[in-house]
């Protein structure tokens, strides 16, 4: 029978769970930074059992987001692939300047030996699975251009989900040669998903690549604060329509996009604390806000707190 592991909050002091969540999160998924979005209130729980060398892990908790930077990229000793299939909320990834939303019917699929973030701004219920990579590539093979994509819809990677959903759940019940064998055909329907995804050549992929082109635009501009989706297709030589097209099926629109990076990149310079913080007002301005009014209102919309509020905490 498979072993599973448990780490829950429930255990902890209310005032200790966020700090022993970061700690979880970094120590279960080989080196990863995390916060809550500023919020205080915080509970959530880790649920992780082996098939083989493929770790599957049931993830459910309130908000929060995970970033894994370069320093920790190095640092770490095992490469995988790591997928995130949500049953309940979503999950936003961000690695390769490609961004993909993870919701219940489909996963996204990225890898830990490159720099990656992952919001989910709502309570969830992931799972989340890692392959080793060995396991996945053949050799001379790459993957690369379909990190940071969405799979599941149908095919061989919807079938590829059942079946990690399935393994999951029944792994309780198997002895382990049988939850080892899970794990290899778990690891063949991922390779056969990235395969068959990296071989296309569809209107679905030319969205996709437009998609990139767009992050792209907004990554380089998003502190001018005449950013908008008329300016981004005037850049990019396309209508309002296939730019809207191509960022149908996200989980939220360009100007929402546009909004959330945004107030990430102020969230982190709020962050910064000491005699040379800079003024709220002027951070704001500095990435895009042109209104402060606006700003307060829409930051305590997405932080629960308003800006002077996020910074005192």
């Amino acid at each position: 029978m498979a072993q599973s592991t448990l780490l829950s909050t429930d255990v902890v002091a209310p005032r200790d769970r966020a700090p022993q969540w970061a700690e979880w999160i970094s120590r279960h998924f080989c080196g990863l930074q995390s916060d809550l979005y500023g919020d205080v209130d915080f509970d959530g729980q880790i649920v992780s059992s082996q098939a083989g060398d493929v770790i599957l892990t049931r993830l459910e908790a309130n908000r929060h987001r995970v970033l894994r930077t370069a320093s920790m990229v190095r640092t770490s000793d095992v490469a995988y692939l790591k997928i995130v299939a949500p049953w309940r909320g979503s999950a936003v990834v961000q690695q390769q300047g490609r961004q993909a939303c993870a919701q219940d019917g489909a996963w996204v699929i990225y890898d830990t030996t490159g720099t990656y973030e992952i919001g989910n701004p709502e309570r969830s219920d992931h799972l989340i699975v890692m392959v080793p990579k060995e396991g996945i590539l053949e050799r001379g093979q790459r993957f690369d251009g379909v990190m940071a994509r969405r799979l599941g819809a149908n095919g061989i990677s919807r079938v590829a989900l059942e079946t990690m959903r399935n393994t999951y759940l029944e792994l309780p019940n198997m002895s382990g040669a049988a939850a080892a064998g899970a794990g290899e055909l778990i690891k063949q329907l991922v390779r056969l998903s990235l395969m068959e995804l990296s071989g296309q050549d569809t209107a679905l992929t030319q969205r996709e690549a437009l998609r990139d082109r767009i992050r792209g635009y907004v990554q380089q501009h998003l502190r001018d604060p005449q950013l908008s989706a008329d300016a981004i297709a005037r850049a990019l030589h396309c209508s309002r329509r296939h730019l809207y097209n191509a960022f149908s099926g996200e989980g939220e629109s360009i100007a929402a996009y546009i909004q959330r990076l945004r107030l990430q990149a102020c969230i982190r310079d709020l962050q910064q604390a000491g005699p040379h913080a800079r003024p709220i007002t002027d951070i704001a301005l500095s990435w895009g806000f042109g209104n402060p009014s606006h700003f307060s209102r829409v930051f305590r919309d997405h932080t629960g707190m308003s800006p002077s509020e996020f910074r005192s905490s």
